[in-house]
């Protein structure tokens, strides 16, 4: 029988991407993807929320209620996971980054909001909920600046390398 992508069978590469082309691969996923899935832990336990983000080089960002749960946890334990990944067609597909980080709260005045907001693209949202495209949202920019990545593509076995690929800052 007649297999589609023979370089999946048998054991996985262990080769390591360089830096610089590991870096490319984990910003194409970042940069072609709009949605993540955010982990916090709270009282209650673990909690993992879909969140629409956008990106600065390794740095996630989201806009949310500041009353709502995500961001109780975030108050009480800033340190996150967030999965990324791409649609899964099948195993040669399989696309994806744990980021892990410490999320930190911005509002207007702090240096590090002026740095972050403009690469938060809120036009789009504003667009979908029939707002005003001149009257910016006012809550907090929650900023994640990955500490460590786990990325995964399983389409680097085709090149001889490792699946699974780590990257710190």
């Amino acid at each position: 029988m007649p297999v589609t992508n023979p370089w999946l069978a048998g054991p996985s590469p262990t080769a390591r991407l360089d830096r610089d082309r590991l870096e490319e691969r984990i910003l194409n996923l970042l940069s072609s993807q709009n949605m993540c899935v955010l982990a916090t832990t709270g009282p209650d336990g673990p909690l993992a929320t879909p969140v629409r983000y956008h990106h600065l080089d390794f740095t996630l960002m989201f806009t949310a209620v500041g009353s709502s749960p995500k961001m109780r946890n975030i108050a009480a334990d800033p340190r996150v996971s967030i999965g990324v990944f791409a649609p899964l067609v099948g195993q040669a597909s399989s696309r994806g980054a744990q980021v892990f980080g410490r999320a930190r709260v911005l509002s207007e005045g702090d240096p590090d909001f002026d740095h972050h907001w403009p690469a938060f693209r809120w036009q789009s949202d504003h667009v979908e909920r029939s707002r005003p495209l001149d009257e910016p949202p006012t809550g907090p920019l929650v900023v994640v600046a990955a500490q460590r990545i786990v990325y995964t593509e399983h389409w680097l076995r085709r090149e001889g390398y490792a699946p699974r690929q780590f990257w710190r800052a």
